[in-house]
């Protein structure tokens, strides 16, 4: 049975920057109450981590905020291919649908940090592609093949989406190979962060996932608010740089020597928990250490952190490079953060 829902409308979560605002969630119990609170404030989507290392199954809370909420657009963002048979995303997929009928998207990425922080390296580009190519098929209602063996959503006709081929598939990806990838399989492209590729405005549709907070009025970049809201934000930067360049790239970040220190301290075997413990939920033990070393002079400069001004800036800017979605994922004080986030980019009704 679905829940009464309308799709958002074409103005639903239009920002005076002229595209869509949607709000992110590192996924909790809380979740659910919080995209009800982003659909009061108009957003226009809210998307979900898939991070069962530390958060519940990313399905389970999207379907208790469909129960919550009547417009809001529901979607995973994104979902690491390797934690699940392509049948048990199709069956999640299909279920939400019904639930929240056309209210829902996905989002597929390699799974940076979803599979680093339980010790893996991130799926292959050739594994994405096969696997999105048979969710998509297993959505269609068409025979796929998984691992040598033909599957086939076998449910009732109450448990599959009313249109075959309805839920918008979005691939996370920045390079090259990931682009062409994203041309070819997916309805559009989703950026975490690190700049919005050259090849975006090729792209009809490209979301943006941005972390920070909007400045109260003369407070300092070091108070005990912006350290909960935006520094589980700013940690990723040094998250990525030990991951991507090592210890001497870490090294050159204010507060770098201070954050090694701490995770030198774990056993390498074990070091990958004490890196990704807290993922934008609040900051580990090594990531305070860097924070009251002086990171949080970087907040304004790596995350989406100013003055209500300087953050309505920062989303023109996104806009100009060919963003036509920003995805805002708010820390600490969640109200609070999606209020002023919704006041600075003016979609608040």
């Amino acid at each position: 049975m679905s829940i009464s829902s309308s799709p958002p409308s074409a103005a639903h979560g239009r920002s005076s920057a002229g595209l869509d605002v949607s709000a992110a969630f590192a996924t909790t119990l809380d979740t659910p109450e919080h995209v009800r609170i982003a659909e009061e404030l108009g957003f226009r989507r809210a998307w979900l981590y898939d991070t069962p290392q530390q958060s519940p199954d990313v399905w389970m809370c999207l379907a208790l905020a469909a129960e919550r909420t009547h417009r809001i657009g529901l979607g995973p963002g994104v979902l690491v291919p390797a934690l699940r048979n392509p049948m048990v995303n199709a069956s999640g997929a299909a279920a939400l649908e019904r639930l929240a009928p056309g209210r829902v998207a996905v989002a597929f990425g390699t799974g940076y940090t979803g599979r680093r922080a339980m010790g893996q390296q991130p799926v292959s580009w050739a594994y994405l592609s096969r696997y999105v190519a048979t969710f998509r098929a297993l959505l269609r209602g068409e025979t796929a093949e998984w691992e040598g063996s033909p599957l086939r959503m076998l449910h009732t006709a109450a448990s599959l989406p009313s249109t075959p081929g309805s839920i918008p598939v979005y691939i996370g990806a920045i390079g090259p190979k990931g682009m062409e990838i994203a041309a070819s399989l997916g309805d559009g492209l989703f950026v975490a962060g690190g700049g919005v590729p050259g090849r975006a405005k090729s792209f009809e549709k490209v979301l943006y996932l941005a972390v920070g907070s909007v400045l109260d009025d003369g407070e300092a970049l070091s108070s005990e608010r912006l350290r909960t809201a935006a520094g589980p934000g700013l940690a990723q930067v040094f998250h990525f740089s030990y991951e991507l360049g090592g210890e001497e790239a870490v090294k050159a970040l204010p507060g770098g020597p201070e954050w090694l220190a701490v995770v030198q301290d774990t056993p390498e075997a074990q070091r990958h928990l004490a890196v990704h413990n807290g993922h934008l939920l609040h900051l580990n033990d090594a990531d305070t250490a860097a924070w009251n070393a002086g990171a949080h002079t970087l907040v304004e400069h790596v995350t989406l952190t100013g003055t209500a001004g300087d953050v309505l800036t920062k989303v023109q800017d996104l806009a100009a490079n060919g963003v036509t979605e920003i995805v805002f994922q708010p820390a600490g004080d969640i109200r609070r953060e999606l209020e002023a986030f919704a006041d600075a980019v003016g979609i608040r009704r």
